[in-house]
């Protein structure tokens, strides 16, 4: 951001310049000239004057005109008086080409002094009057060719003199540019670093409201102000978890031990009904562990770590086996070819929580009707897709469209929560889930995880 508020700034301020230079320096630079060739008309004027004795009154030496001569030839002109007929009476330096006939010729014409300005000289023609008369009769002319060199050498200084403080301009826009895009830009940058912080889990992270605009530490007060709530939130969320973990749970197992002695000793009639009681009391345990599980999903904070996905599906797979065995389920981890091995990024043992969830669904989805499970893991434009399919009975598109709702199941057995807790677990590490028909029957959970350079 620093390098777009400054880029943005210097772009201005360079557009100003040269929208407010340039005309400036080419207004400057034709008055430069206008001024150059007004001087050479009037100098061209004044040795006209002088001349008026030398050509009307036929003076064969005047000082004054030949003071005039010198400074010219000092200065590097050309100096041309004519006579009436046009023959060249005083030559001082040599007319570089023909331009000035052209002009003798045309203020002849006009009876009007003419002057022209070409690549390397300044031209002025002055038609000499009789008695200075302007009414009068013309009795020569006075031809005057100024190079251009100190003209040149003017704009070049001025343009030297206009980039210079252009540049010293631009060096301050540049350095207040630098500095207001970090004056904006740190501040938000701090809050950005603080709100993936949180996001990744360290809830005591805040940001400095201190620095920066207004609107900016506003920002980050209202920030820290919602950080401290979430934390206290959550530090409740958990607080309120372990406590109905130890409240809920010790009953419950209190109450498992007291009927397994009384079914100890217990009639044939009265072992069944404890034994149906048991059932009960294990199906309320399972259904407690769900909401627990649940619970703890959606209060996710916890650090991300990278997990090597093929390694944690071996892992799963190879704890899973003698539920499926013992169920007359084939279970089988597929392996793509894939280099380097996928990772993705989560938070601690969430991987594992998925893939158990799935895993028991699928095993107990397909029975003891010796289906296969199968969980496979192949690279998608997302990152990683997991995907456990099983060739069961499969769900309905009613079924599937509520399959993520809270104590939704086919089953008789099931709590309805397995398929919630993945669906937790997964949106909040930033990850996808879809359910669909696996080829030939069955249920397909594809779960889409971010790799870590995407998270």
């Amino acid at each position: 951001m620093t390098r777009r508020v400054a880029a943005a700034l210097i772009v201005l301020t360079l557009t100003l310049l040269v929208a407010a230079v340039v005309p400036l320096a080419l207004g400057a630079i034709a008055h430069e000239r206008d001024s150059f060739v007004e001087d050479t008309a009037r100098t061209t004027a004044s040795i006209a004057g002088l001349a008026e004795e030398r050509l009307g009154d036929h003076v064969a030496d005047d000082p004054a005109l030949n003071a005039a001569i010198r400074t010219a030839s000092r200065q590097g002109d050309g100096l041309l008086i004519l006579n009436e007929a046009g023959d060249v009476v005083i030559s001082e330096g040599k007319p570089s080409d023909d331009t000035w006939r052209e002009l003798v010729t045309q203020s002849r014409q006009q009876n009007d002094p003419t002057t022209a300005l070409t690549n390397d000289r300044a031209i002025a023609v002055q038609t000499v009057w009789q008695d200075g008369n302007l009414t009068g009769t013309p009795i020569g002319t006075v031809v005057l060719e100024r190079p251009i060199s100190p003209l040149s050498q003017d704009i070049a200084n001025l343009w030297l003199y206009l980039v210079g403080l252009s540049g010293l301009a631009m060096i301050a826009a540049v350095v207040v540019a630098i500095y207001f895009a970090r004056w904006v830009s740190r501040p938000l940058a701090n809050l950005d670093n603080a709100a993936r912080a949180i996001a990744d889990g360290d809830l005591t992270v805040r940001a400095k409201p201190g620095y920066g605009p207004p609107e900016v530490r506003r920002m980050a007060g209202t920030f820290n102000m919602m950080a401290g709530r979430l934390e206290a939130l959550v530090h409740g969320h958990r607080a309120m978890l372990a406590d109905a973990s130890h409240q809920l749970r010790t009953p419950l197992t209190a109450l498992r031990l007291r009927l397994d002695l009384l079914a100890v000793d217990s009639a044939p009639a009265a072992a069944a009904e404890l034994a149906g009681a048991q059932e009960e009391i294990a199906r309320l345990s399972r259904l407690v562990d769900g909401l627990l599980a649940t619970a703890r999903a959606e209060a996710v904070t916890e650090q991300l770590e990278q997990i090597d996905v093929f390694e944690a599906v071996s892992e799963r797979v190879a704890a899973w086996q003698p539920v499926a065995d013992g169920n007359g389920v084939k279970l089988v981890a597929e392996h793509s070819a894939i280099s380097p091995a996928p990772r993705v990024a989560l938070g601690a043992g969430h991987l594992e929580q998925i893939l158990d969830n799935l895993l028991d669904n699928a095993i107990e989805a397909v029975g003891e009707e010796g289906g296969t499970v199968r969980a496979s893991v192949a690279r998608s434009e997302a990152g990683i897709m997991l995907t456990v399919a099983d060739d069961g009975p499969g769900m309905t598109p009613q079924e599937r469209s509520r399959a993520f709702l809270r104590f939704t199941t086919g089953s008789q057995n099931g709590t309805g929560l397995g398929l919630a807790i993945v669906h937790r677990l997964v949106t909040a590490n930033g990850g996808t889930i879809r359910l669909a028909d696996t080829p030939g029957g069955g249920l397909t959970v594809e779960v889409g995880l971010p790799s870590p350079s995407e998270s």
